[in-house]
C-alpha cells in the first residue's frame, strides 16, 4: 500500500504588518510582556480589498505555480475557514474561479470543471478536518490528488485582550500518494465536546429600539407612532426591509480566553489519550517535533506542559527535573510547577521539539485554521535554512478548534521534503513585508479606508453586486 500525505505546500500572508512595539506603545502596555511572554513580534494586517478568498486564491495559485501542477489533475479543493464571505456560497468557489481564470491561457478554460469544491467549518480545526476527510478520499485511488486550503482572518475588537494575537493568511497543501514531504499515518486521536469558549453569533437588534436611540440623540419624538410612521414611509433599503430585526454578523468573536485555554487543554489531553489507546506512544522520545495550533506563538509550549509532566513521570528525565527544581511532595504545587516550567529540562524539550514551529507565528499572529499548517511550514523552512536532517523524523500534530474539538495525528518526514521548499522562501517573504503605523491599522480594522494601502494586493476584491438577482455577489480582480 502506498503512502498518503503532504506532497507540496505553499502560503500567502498579507504584505502589511504592525510591529508589536508600536501597538504596545499605543495601548500603554510593556512590549516585552507581549514579546517575551507570548512570543509576539509582528501582527499581519489584511490590506483593503483582501479577505479569506484573496488569501486562499493566492495560496492556491502559489501551490500550482511553484510545483508545476496541472489543475485538471486536482480532484478536490477543500477550504477550511471560519471567515467565510457568504452564508451559502462557499468561499472556495470564489478562490477556484479566480485561479481558474488566471490560468486559463495555460490550462484552458474551466480547468477545475470536474473538481469537488467545498468549505469546511469548525473554528480553528476546520482545515485539519478537510485534510482528514481528503486523506481517506485520496487513499481510494492512486491517481487522486486533493488540495486543502486553510485561510482565515483573525480579528478581535480594538483594545480587547485578543487584539495583540490577530493575524491573517492562508496555507495550501497538496495531498497525494507517495508524498515528497510528509507521509501521514493512519492513527488519529479525536476528542469533541460542545462548548461556548469562542464563537461568532448572529447578533440581532430591533429596528424600533435602534430608531428610538437615534431619535433621542437628535432630540426628536421617540413615540411608538412616530417610529412606526418613519418605518412605513422610509424608502431606505435598510429601514424599509420587512424584518423587524436587524441581523449583524461580525468577524470579532465572543470569547472567554481563560475558558478557551481550559477547553484547549482538556480536548488535546483527551485526544492524545485516544491516540495513545490506539497506538502506544512515548511522545517525548518517539515524536521528534511537535506542531500545534497556535493562537499565539508560545501557546503550544504552555498548553502541553502538564501532558509533558505526565509523560516523563517515572522516567530518568523526571529525576533530572527533581534534581533541578526540587520534589513536588515537599513544595507548593503551583510554585513547583512554575519552577518546572522554567527549568532547563523543559527548556531543552521546547528548544529541540517546539521552537522551530513557533517562528512564523511570532511574525504573523494567529491564522485560525491556517495556524497549524503555518507552524508545520515554519518547521520545514527552519530545517531547510539550517540544513537540519529531518528525513525519517516523526512529527506530531496537535490541533484544536473552539466549540470544541481536537485532532491528534502524526506523520513521517520523507526523503525529498527539501526539494519542495526551494521556492517557498517563507522567512525571506516575512522579512520583506511593509510596516504600517497603528493609526493606519485602526482605520483598516474599522473599514474606514476605501483604497488599498501602498500598492495593494495582486488579487483583491473589486466590487460587490447591488442588483436584486445578484445582490452581494463578490467580484474579484487580478492585477
Amino acid at each position: 500500500m502506498s503512502k498518503i500525505g503532504i506532497d507540496s505546500i505553499a502560503f500567502y500572508v498579507p504584505q502589511l504588518y504592525v510591529s508589536m512595539d508600536d501597538l504596545a506603545e499605543r495601548r500603554g502596555i510593556p512590549a516585552e510582556k507581549l514579546k517575551r511572554g507570548l512570543g509576539l513580534q509582528k501582527m499581519s494586517v489584511p490590506n483593503v480589498g483582501e479577505d479569506v478568498v484573496t488569501f486562499a486564491s493566492n495560496a492556491l495559485l502559489n501551490l500550482i505555480e511553484q510545483n508545476n501542477l496541472n489543475p485538471n489533475d486536482i480532484g478536490r479543493v477543500y477550504l477550511g475557514t471560519e471567515s467565510a464571505v457568504d452564508g451559502s456560497k462557499p468561499s472556495a468557489t470564489y478562490a477556484v474561479e479566480i485561479v481558474e481564470n488566471k490560468l486559463a491561457s495555460k490550462y484552458g478554460g474551466r480547468s477545475f470543471k470536474h473538481c469537488d469544491i467545498l468549505d469546511m467549518t469548525f473554528a480553528c480545526v476546520g482545515a485539519v478536518d478537510a485534510m482528514h476527510n481528503s486523506l481517506d478520499w485520496v487513499k481510494q485511488n492512486p491517481q487522486r490528488k486533493a488540495v486543502i486550503i486553510a485561510s482565515d482572518v483573525s480579528k478581535y475588537d480594538l483594545n480587547s485582550t485578543g487584539e495583540y494575537t490577530q493575524g491573517a493568511g492562508a496555507v495550501a497543501i497538496l495531498v497525494a500518494h507517495n508524498p515528497a514531504i510528509l507521509a501521514i499515518n493512519d492513527t488519529w486521536g479525536i476528542a469533541s465536546k460542545s462548548e461556548g469558549d469562542f464563537f461568532k453569533p448572529r447578533r440581532t437588534y430591533k429596528k424600533t429600539e435602534l430608531l428610538k436611540t437615534v431619535f433621542k440623540d437628535l432630540n426628536l419624538d421617540t413615540s411608538d407612532k412616530k417610529i412606526e410612521d418613519f418605518l412605513n414611509a422610509s424608502s431606505s433599503e435598510f429601514w424599509s426591509d420587512n424584518n423587524d430585526l436587524v441581523e449583524v454578523f461580525k468577524e470579532e468573536p465572543v470569547f472567554d480566553g481563560q475558558f478557551s485555554n481550559t477547553c484547549y487543554s482538556d480536548r488535546i489531553t483527551e485526544a492524545i489519550a485516544h491516540f495513545n489507546a490506539q497506538k502506544k506512544t512515548d511522545f517525548t522520545t518517539q515524536w521528534q517535533q511537535f506542531i500545534f495550533h497556535l493562537p499565539y506563538a508560545y501557546h503550544g509550549r504552555r498548553i502541553i506542559f502538564n501532558n509533558w509532566l505526565n509523560w516523563i513521570n517515572n522516567t530518568e528525565t523526571y529525576t533530572v527535573l527533581e534534581n533541578e527544581v526540587g520534589r513536588l511532595e515537599t513544595s507548593d504545587k503551583k510554585e513547583w510547577q512554575k519552577r518546572a516550567y522554567k527549568s532547563q529540562v523543559y527548556n531543552e524539550f521546547i528548544n529541540s521539539k517546539i521552537v522551530s514551529g513557533e517562528l512564523a507565528s511570532s511574525e504573523i499572529g494567529n491564522m485560525y485554521t491556517a495556524s497549524i499548517f503555518m507552524s508545520f511550514l515554519s518547521y520545514l523552512s527552519y530545517s531547510l535554512n539550517t540544513s537540519k536532517a529531518i528525513t525519517g523524523d516523526t512529527v506530531g500534530f496537535i490541533s484544536y478548534g473552539s466549540g470544541s474539538k481536537s485532532k491528534v495525528f502524526e506523520g513521517t518526514m520523507q526523503l525529498n521534503w527539501a526539494s519542495k521548499l526551494k521556492d517557498v522562501q517563507l522567512f525571506e517573504y516575512l522579512e520583506n513585508r511593509t510596516a504600517i503605523d497603528v493609526s493606519t491599522y485602526e482605520k483598516i480594522h474599522r473599514s474606514q479606508l476605501e483604497t488599498a494601502v501602498y500598492d495593494g494586493s495582486k488579487i483583491a476584491l473589486d466590487y460587490i453586486e447591488k442588483e436584486d438577482t445578484n445582490y452581494g455577489l463578490r467580484r474579484y480582480k487580478v492585477n
